[in-house]
């Protein structure tokens, strides 16, 4: 990774989301940047592209990694919670004790990965509990607060509003909104999850409406930040919009491509 940036040089950053358990290229993020900004989902619980990767099929197999993304595909949400406990209840062990173990040796993976400086902020299916206890003193963890790069103001907002799916780190409407309030006026507004307009939240490959936030989109109206970055939605319908003044930026889903999107100035 570049050294600091000093005087009037220009600065460049690497921005990454739901990475999804993929440390290799995550290691090679921050090549060539200033600093690394990661928008959260770490975690790889179920890969709905390839369903003999993550923790759900380590521990269920490929064949019932199928069948659940199947119903959960099919907005069939009881069922799948039906089907998913009655799995969880053959496991003999506590099902939150397990799940966090698995989550533990991704975490310690990829938090090793993480370039010096990274600042990152959490993704829905994110434990943030354990990620203080993983996180070096390299990497900024950051959630409702904000912090200076190159003499622009990056404000973090992390998580995602509850769904059916029921992920690990959903908050109320409420919780979220008063993040974005504590963040402010900023010059770049990085969330994990993308302001509520439908282009932006449309997933085309599991053709459904993601949850935005509407208050989100209302803070980019009023304070007019140079960029807004999220991830979250892994194939929407639209990247990249203008929302008046602000760029808004769809960097996820660098599972899938491995590739940081650069911003620089």
């Amino acid at each position: 990774m570049a050294p600091t940036p000093a005087g009037n040089r220009r600065t460049r950053i690497h921005v990454v989301s739901d990475v999804h358990g993929n440390a290799r290229d995550l290691a090679r993020a921050g090549d060539g940047a200033d600093a690394l900004v990661c928008l959260g989902d770490l975690v790889l619980f179920l890969d709905y592209a390839d369903h003999s990767r993550g923790i759900f099929p380590d521990l269920f197999g490929v064949e019932n990694a199928d069948r659940i993304v199947a119903l959960r595909t099919a907005r069939r949400y009881e069922e799948a919670r039906e089907f998913g406990a009655r799995l969880w209840a053959g496991v003999g062990e506590d099902r939150a004790a397990v799940i966090e173990q698995a989550v533990r040796k991704q975490y310690a993976e990829l938090f090793a990965a993480f370039p010096t400086p990274t600042y990152a902020t959490y993704g829905n299916v994110d434990m943030p509990p354990l990620w203080r206890e993983y996180a070096g003193p390299g990497t900024a963890v950051l959630d409702g607060e904000r912090v200076e790069i190159g003499g622009w103001v990056f404000g973090f907002v992390g998580g995602g509003l509850r769904t059916p799916m029921r992920t690990p780190y959903e908050i109320s409407d409420e919780e979220y909104a008063a993040k974005i309030e504590a963040v402010g006026e900023v010059d770049v507004l990085c969330t994990h999850i993308p302001p509520e307009v439908p282009e932006l939240v449309y997933d085309t490959v599991a053709r459904r409406f993601e949850r935005g936030s509407r208050a989100l989109l209302d803070a980019i109206r009023r304070t007019r930040p140079r960029y807004s970055l999220f991830g979250h939605v892994h194939q929407p319908l639209v990247r990249r919009m203008r929302i008046g003044a602000t760029e808004c930026v769809n960097v996820g889903h660098f599972a899938g491509t491995g590739r940081p999107w650069a911003l620089e100035w």
